[in-house]
This record gives C-alpha cells, structure tokens and sequence, in this order.
C-alpha cells in the first residue's frame, strides 16, 4: 500500500472518530480528532489516562496557533518561530472553543508542530489538530517505532503509520508562555539556553509548577522491571548484591562509563559477566544523542528479557541529557528536575 493510501486511511478514520498512530520526530503519537469529544474518549480510555491529564495538540503549521489560543504572547511567537516544525511544545492561554478533555480542564492548552514528514502529511490532509499523547498504556514507556504501538496497542488504534525508528527518542520540551516569564515543564531536545537565546528572557525549570502537563507526573515512562539509578563506580557492586540475592539484572550507561566498572570482554551486548553472574550488559550507547534514541527501546528490551532489575547510569545533564535523566528519574520512580 502506498504511503498516500496510509493517510487517505488514516484521514478517514479521524474523521469517523478512531484513533490512528503515527511517527513524530520524537515518539510515536496516538492521534485523535481534537475537535470531537466522542474520539477524545476514546483515546483517554485506549491510554488509561486520567482525565485531567492534558494532552498535546499537534498542528500542521505555526499559522494554526492563532485558531487553539487565546493571544499569543511575544515569547510564544518566539520560541514557535525559532523551533516549529520540530520537538517543542508550547503551552498558551486556550481558545474559548478548545474542549476540556484536550486541557484537563485547564485554562491553557499544549501545541506543537512536529518535525516528520509523514506526521506533517497526516496533520495537512486531516487539516485540524490532533489530540496526540504518546501511542503507549498511560504511565508506561514511550514508542519510538511502530511495531513497539502494534505490540502494546494494536487492539485499539485503527490505522498504525510506519515511520521508522523515531530520530530524537524522547519527548518534547514543553515550554510554559501562558504566564508572565518563560517555564521549562518537562526537557527535551530543545534545551534550556536554546530557548533563553530565541527569546532573549531567563528560563525558569519549573519542578512542582501548578500547571499540569503531560509526562511530569513521579512515576512514568516506567518498564515493568525495576530501575535503580546509580553512578559508574557503583556498578559493580550493586549488581553483585542484586544477584547475590536472586535477581536478574541489567545495565545500561553510555559507553564511557564502562572503562572502570565492567572488564573488556563484557562490553559487548548481551554479554554475561564470569565474576558478576546472571547480569545482562545492554548495548551501551556511545554519546548523549544515542542515549535518548535508544533509551525507550532498552527499557522495552529489559521487560522482553524478563529481567528484574536495570541498573541505568544517567548521562550528563547538558542538552539532551537533561531530558534522559528526567526520564530515567522517572522510570525508577523518582522526580525529575
């Protein structure tokens, strides 16, 4: 089936209500006709999402804004012109006309125009806003390609668009502009001194911010197995008490930090370790930007294993290592800066 045939599907699903995945630069969306209460309903119940939990209404171009929100302040022109399309997320004061079940019956509303030409092609030949929180169970780990949406959502979504692998691997960075000032609710890709350059005002990160957003609750983004976040040095000893209690373990961390902790012949994947028995070393990956592309389907692949236990060594937080680690914060349970 050709591409336009996937969208001409998909479009006429929207538009009869049904749910359709689809790739965005950073995870795959589950994609509902904003504008329809009935598909809404739908997409919290296929989630399990709370209904006050907002979701992201992803437009086909920047014109769209002036029709979700209720005025646009200069910092949210700012950041819209300077990283639209692309992986951040706006939040605004919202159009009398949004409904509640896009906001959690908030008074703002999150917009974003992604950076993936098969998403940008559903959004233009659908021609409204999707409603599009992640393709997976509330609370669980994100999708970064579509066979990961067939496996824990296939029953419920009518149409799944195959983008490949998704190119960023986390989230995006919402930015808060319906207030005085400019608020980071959840990192990205788009960092921090990125945002202060385009907008030319100090960027507040805003743990504990009253305004709710998706993806910033303590627990989420979580795998089955356990994760315990600990430094390179501890490696090897945590995996030894984990397995001289009984348990499977894994380990994910960026490659450097395996030069002290694991010897040599252990690096490569799935490698077991003689003197650490029954722990699984993941393909580590080589740089921050590798971390956030991989570090959703190392989750998932921890589960398929069935181990009990992922040790995962955060990056450094500089740019997108900013947003590994608040996710991996958040996958052990623990909250995110």
């Amino acid at each position: 089936m050709t591409a336009s045939r996937d969208i001409d599907r998909a479009v006429r699903a929207l538009r009869r209500g049904l749910l359709v995945a689809f790739p965005t630069e950073t995870v795959y969306g589950l994609g509902a006709d904003a504008r329809n209460p009935d598909a809404l309903a739908r997409l919290y119940s296929a989630k399990g999402r709370p209904p006050t939990h907002p979701v992201i209404v992803h437009l086909a171009r920047p014109s769209q804004l002036s029709a979700w929100a209720a005025g646009v302040s200069a910092a949210a022109h700012a950041v819209t012109e300077a990283f639209w399309p692309g992986p951040l997320t706006v939040v605004v004061r919202r159009d009398p006309r949004v409904l509640d079940a896009v906001t959690g019956g908030e008074a703002t509303v999150g917009l974003r125009v992604p950076d993936q030409p098969l998403a940008l092609e559903l959004l233009d030949a659908f021609g409204e806003g999707l409603a599009a929180p992640s393709a997976n169970r509330f609370g669980r780990v994100s999708p970064t390609t579509a066979a990961d949406v067939v496996a824990e959502l296939g029953d419920v979504v009518e149409v799944v668009l195959d983008g490949g692998p998704c190119r960023v691997g986390v989230e995006s960075t919402i930015v808060d502009c319906s207030r005085d000032g400019v608020a980071i609710l959840r990192p990205g890709a788009i960092s921090r001194e990125a945002i202060e350059a385009a907008t030319g005002v100090a960027v507040r990160t805003a743990a504990g911010d009253p305004v709710r957003a998706p993806g910033t609750l303590k627990s989420h983004y979580a795998p089955r197995a356990t994760v315990l976040l600990v430094t390179a040095d501890e490696i090897e000893a945590r995996a030894r008490d984990l397995v001289d209690a009984g348990t499977s373990v894994a380990v994910l961390a960026l490659v450097e930090a395996f030069g002290a902790a694991i010897p040599e012949q252990f690096r490569s994947r799935g490698a077991k370790a003689k003197d650490v028995p029954s722990v699984t070393i993941l393909d580590p990956p080589r740089d921050v930007d590798e971390y956030a592309r991989m570090l959703y389907a190392r989750l998932r692949e921890v589960d398929r294993r069935g181990i009990d236990v992922l040790l995962a060594v955060p990056p450094p937080e500089t740019g997108i290592g900013t947003a590994v680690a608040d996710r991996l914060r958040r996958a052990s349970g623990r909250e995110g800066s």
